[in-house]
């Protein structure tokens, strides 16, 4: 088992709010597909990124709602992993935790994360394409089209509320995880690849306010470099571990098992 460094350990511990910022590969360990890995069936066709933009739903609004209701079944049938689970055994053990995530399933929250932002959206929420205006489950369940009407514009379609390629993040999202990168005392980047911004640059702004860093990833990434330490391993194994080591740590500093 990987376990934090006896440094990185102790400013864990006395670490007053830690910032985590996690990627697809935390969800793909529930069963979900990568966003460019979505594709079966009758889906291979198509490239991913043809399907998630506004010009695309814009051209074929049934064929862009088709694909992401694929998608949306595989989330509603996913559950937690041991992963999601330590990261709200982190949360009791540390005075402030904020989880940003470039996920769209909604698993931290169902996990009982309690302070989550979600940068890209959620896919089980949908909106109006027109006004942005959420529009309601049951509204949904209750139209036979494909896809559902907006309740608010003619002319306006229910659309997955999740950001698409040419569409900016939403603004307190972003103006959220910004504030949590920037007084964040310790921060743990997990399953992303670090590619994609503006996420991609959290951690590294973390870091540069003075914030210590550890990636949880089975391969490099690009933050490898600049990180403490990092743990190779999924999160569904090393994280539990690490939350353990606090745990531990917290009850006994003397005592805590040293790598």
């Amino acid at each position: 088992m990987q376990l934090l460094d006896d440094h990185l350990l102790s400013l864990l511990a006395g670490a007053q709010h830690v910032m985590v910022l996690t990627g697809a590969g935390m969800s793909a360990e529930s069963g979900i597909p990568t966003f460019r890995d979505a594709q079966t069936g009758i889906w291979t066709k198509y490239r991913a990124e043809d399907l998630a933009t506004p010009e695309a739903f814009t051209a074929n609004p049934g064929l862009v709602w088709q694909w992401y209701e694929e998608r949306r079944n595989t989330v509603r049938k996913a559950s937690p992993h041991a992963g999601h689970q330590a990261l709200v055994m982190l949360e009791a053990l540390v005075p402030g935790m904020s989880v940003i995530t470039q996920n769209v399933d909604g698993l931290h929250q169902l996990a009982g994360s309690k302070n989550v932002t979600e940068l890209h959206g959620n896919i089980l929420r949908s909106k109006c394409h027109i006004t942005g205006r959420s529009i309601s489950a049951d509204w949904l369940t209750d139209s036979p089209h494909v896809p559902p009407p907006s309740p608010y514009v003619n002319q306006g379609y229910a659309r997955p509320d999740v950001v698409w390629f040419g569409e900016v993040l939403p603004h307190e999202a972003l103006a959220a995880a910004m504030d949590a990168a920037g007084r964040c005392d310790f921060c743990l980047s997990i399953g992303t690849t670090s590619l994609v911004q503006p996420a991609a640059s959290l951690p590294v702004m973390a870091l540069e306010n003075g914030a210590a860093l550890v990636e949880i990833n089975p391969l490099e990434t690009p933050l490898s470099l600049h990180a403490g330490q990092c743990l190779r391993g999924p999160a569904s194994l090393v994280l539990p571990g690490v939350v353990q080591q606090l745990a531990e740590w917290k009850r006994d500093p003397d005592h805590c098992p040293r790598l």
